[in-house]
């Protein structure tokens, strides 16, 4: 590693045994309106990431398009530039370069003996000159899929090859983290072209293992809290969720038909929120909004296939549920509802809903999902967790740990000495260990290394990330979307700029 990393924990966080979850008390009132819902990047983070992109000019394998500005003394600290008589009409300024994208090819001639495979997507679609959001990435067989803008496309995991696009009529709302088991996904497109006054309420289907486009309809709006300015999709089996505003309903993926309306409970206290897939349906709702200190939120499984409810939670008066880690098992973030990141948990729930084990990670400096709380937004976009083998590993800046989910006790966990920007569990492995991508700096490649009991000695590169694209990487990677399949590692970033100047790739893939 080229980080010396330490054992950085030196006694267990405390944790609490399950205990009874008795109802939280009633409110009334609905919620407040919230915006429409977009994967929002962290704010520091993709400040950080935009201001050290712009600092680089284009992406040339590694070299600057223009010298530093500041001036130095020579001390370290920054001195005046030397005043000009020249009037700021006069003064010569350059003009900006369109970014341009190293090929595939030519990250193949920088690459290093013992550094990873990669390839790369410049995809040179016409955006609008603003900056629109990435969707979720999707794996199906041996393809990568993602909606842009008006525009899936899949690429072969293997080389990056493009193997089919569908261009679509509006821009993209929504889309499900999870597809169909078959690879059918269900994306919410806008009604308009519009950036303001549209709505989210275009159904299609899409097929991601041939790109053929299958049924499309158009949600409908009654003005009794079903307005479509809020959407958010989750898929689990063949049954697609859909919550408009206040109110949800599920549709069957294979042909568009409605199945049943996601029941309100305690109508006029609680309304669906959000939801999440995968190989189970959860329903998150916000509850009593309006009794400030009383509120509470709850999370529901469902059948897919019927509505019928399987359990219920309801958090504690004063807290609300952040992020769904796992929805089998039913891990959840909690997080209170004034102090926000400040005062978070990791909640394991059982088989029927009860309180497992409650982890409080703060006493070992984990923060939480990227110190963010967006409970507007996507609930399963915690790219700093993962869950599995009866661990869930958590990330951060410069830290990566695992705790049991039984006792809530730390398994292992190492920290970086030095100064670091990101380490993303990616998955848990044989013997209670954890595959970790740690993101590298604006000139060195990040690594893929698995750890485990034994912590720094446990330690293990996997993929060594090339130096040639360090930059393009670290532009993705702070505020990214990656997922991790086999030996492959894929980025991509969390959002793109309409604007020629500050271009950026679609996609970064790497292996061995």
């Amino acid at each position: 590693m080229s980080q010396p990393h330490e054992p950085w924990y030196r006694h267990n966080p405390p944790s609490w045994p399950a205990p009874d979850n008795p109802y939280a008390p009633e409110g009334y009132g609905p919620p407040p309106p919230r915006p429409r819902r977009r994967r929002r990047w962290p704010v520091a983070a993709a400040a950080l990431a935009l201001l050290l992109l712009a600092g680089a000019g284009v992406y040339v394998l590694g070299e600057r398009s223009g010298p530093d500005r500041a001036i130095s003394d020579g001390a370290g600290s920054k001195s005046p530039a030397p005043a000009t008589t020249a009037p700021p009409e006069a003064t010569a300024r350059p003009t900006p370069t369109p970014a341009r994208i190293p090929t595939t090819e030519e990250i193949a001639q920088r690459r290093k003996p013992g550094e990873a495979s990669a390839w790369i997507v410049d995809d040179r679609t016409d955006l609008p000159r603003r900056n629109i959001p990435t969707e979720d990435l999707w794996i199906v067989g041996d393809t990568v899929v993602q909606a842009i803008y008006k525009k899936v496309v899949a690429h072969r995991l293997g080389d990056g090859a493009e193997l089919w696009s569908v261009t679509l009529p509006t821009p993209v709302c929504e889309t499900p983290v999870n597809p169909t088991p078959d690879g059918k996904v269900v994306i919410v497109l806008q009604n308009v072209e519009a950036w303001t006054g549209a709505r989210c309420n275009q159904l299609r289907m899409i097929d991601l293992r041939t790109g053929k486009e299958g049924w499309h309809k158009q949600l409908a709006e009654t003005g009794a809290g079903d307005d479509t300015i809020i959407v958010d999709s989750a898929i689990s089996g063949g049954t697609v969720a859909i919550v408009q505003s206040m109110k949800a309903a599920a549709y069957r993926v294979a042909d568009g038909r409605k199945l049943y309306d996601i029941p309100l409970e305690n109508p006029g206290k609680c309304y669906p929120g959000r939801v999440a897939g995968g190989s189970r349906l959860l329903v998150l709702a916000d509850c009593a909004i309006s009794a400030l200190e009383r509120a509470y939120d709850q999370v529901r499984e469902i059948d897919p296939a019927t509505g019928k409810v399987r359990w219920r939670y309801r958090t504690e008066p004063g807290r609300r549920i952040g992020q769904v880690l796992s929805v089998a098992p039913a891990v959840i973030t909690t997080v209170h509802r004034k102090t926000h990141a400040a005062d978070w948990r990791v909640v394991a729930l059982g088989p029927d809903g009860r309180v497992r084990r409650t982890i409080d990670p703060r006493p070992q400096g984990f923060k939480h999902c990227g110190d963010t709380v967006d409970t507007s937004a996507d609930a399963q976009a915690c790219r700093q967790a993962v869950v599995g083998g009866g661990l869930v590993l958590l990330g951060g800046d410069d830290r990566v740990g695992a705790y049991d989910l039984g006792t809530g006790k730390l398994v292992w966990g190492v920290k970086a000495e030095g100064t670091a920007y990101g380490y993303f569990p990616l998955r848990v492995g044989p013997g209670r260990t954890g595959l970790v991508y740690r993101l590298g700096t604006y000139s060195e490649g990040g690594r893929v290394f698995r750890v485990g009991p034994g912590s720094v000695n446990a330690m293990k590169d996997v993929l060594r990330l090339p130096a040639s694209t360090a930059r393009v990487e670290f532009g993705m990677g702070v505020v990214g979307e990656n997922a991790y399949v086999g030996d492959r590692l894929v980025l991509a970033p969390a959002g793109l700029s309409g604007d020629d100047i500050q271009h950026q790739p679609r996609m970064l893939s790497f292996a061995p």
